[in-house]
């Protein structure tokens, strides 16, 4: 069942125009899809830089099928172009990202002008065009980084946070969510996995047998960040409670009888991840679904915002890690997810 959020949020984007960026990934594969489903949008361009993935994307969700869908080709990079595109948008969802850790650290000048710059000019396109509400995808990554693509990550968080101090009085309000690992999306373990199964292969490499990471769904994921635009005040970080798993067990699941082979912790790669740092609980508020991370705006106010929400803090020192997460999925939860037939 939809949350309240969520309805909220749905009805919010009823008869109104929203830009994606990063658009024919994973994500927006799904974000399109649930639009459709519950929502009737004026206007949503899907706006990404690979001609390739837009037409493959438009084969799947044909403008004449869906007349209010719009395919725009366009770089982050490109302030001039994201001027064009987000002419009369309403709502924007920042999903474009280098992604790949080894990429990024191969190619950091790169991955900066995306994951930064990029951000600061979705910020100030939004501003210019008087957008009302921007979400940015953020990563578990960007929480005490230890490699470049967190490192950016965090840098782009910061500056979303920070907008709302640039939009001033009547301008977008900008938020964040951040969340763990996809289950299924493209260059995420499981495929991989997968693909080792299907070509015969007994033998998974595994990093370290400690390692421990936290999951979330693909509709999950997307269910969640759309709720968080009927939630938001502007500077929040929100971040959903999700299940951990570790490493070895989801090997073992995927394939009982498989053999592991641990290969040694990667550059940047971290034993566990974690969504709230310790640091932050003094600005962490606690609810049934969810976490959020205050901003430390000298016109935020925390009593205030606690009394609307009805948010609990978190004890002091709170720490939300995927070593340390009570939830933890199950083998069973596990099978079901990765052999659903939307996956």
């Amino acid at each position: 069942m939809p949350t309240n959020a969520l309805k909220d949020a749905h009805q919010m984007l009823n008869g109104s125009s929203i830009l994606l960026t990063g658009g024919t990934g994973s994500f927006g594969h799904a974000f399109v899809q649930h639009l459709i489903e519950n929502t009737t949008p004026h206007k949503l361009i899907v706006f990404s830089r690979d001609e390739l993935k837009q037409y493959e994307m438009a084969q799947k969700f044909p403008q004449s099928k869906y007349p209010f869908l719009r395919y725009f080709i366009g770089d982050v990079r490109d302030l001039e172009r994201l001027n064009q595109a987000m002419r009369g948008v309403d709502y924007v969802v920042h999903a474009a990202a280098m992604k790949q850790v080894p990429t990024a650290e191969y190619n950091p000048f790169e991955c900066i002008k995306t994951n930064i710059l990029g951000a600061q000019n979705v910020i100030a396109a939004s501003i210019s065009h008087k957008v009302k509400r921007v979400i940015a995808l953020s990563t578990d990554k960007a929480a005490n980084p230890v490699n470049l693509y967190g490192a950016t990550k965090l840098a782009s968080d910061k500056l979303f946070i920070a907008g709302n101090h640039m939009s001033g009085d009547g301008g977008p309000r900008f938020g964040v969510v951040r969340y763990g690992n996809v289950v299924g999306s493209r260059g995420s373990v499981i495929p991989f996995y997968r693909k080792l199964i299907k070509d015969g292969v007994n033998k998974f490499p595994v990093t370290d047998a400690r390692m421990t990471r936290f999951w979330i769904t693909l509709n999950q994921g997307v269910s969640f960040l759309i709720s968080c635009f009927g939630r938001m005040e502007g500077g929040e970080v929100f971040v959903p409670k999700i299940p951990s798993m570790n490493i070895i067990d989801l090997a073992k699941t995927l394939k009982p009888d498989c053999e592991i082979d641990l290969i040694g912790i990667r550059a940047g790669e971290k034993l566990h991840e974690v969504m709230v740092p310790k640091d932050e609980s003094r600005n962490t508020l606690e609810f049934d679904s969810h976490f959020v991370i205050q901003p430390c705006f000298n016109w935020w106010d925390e009593n205030a915002y606690k009394s609307r929400t009805g948010g609990k803090p978190v004890t002091d020192g709170f720490e939300y890690s995927s070593e340390t997460n009570p939830e933890r999925l199950s083998p069973a939860q596990l099978q079901d997810i990765v052999f659903a037939p939307e996956n």
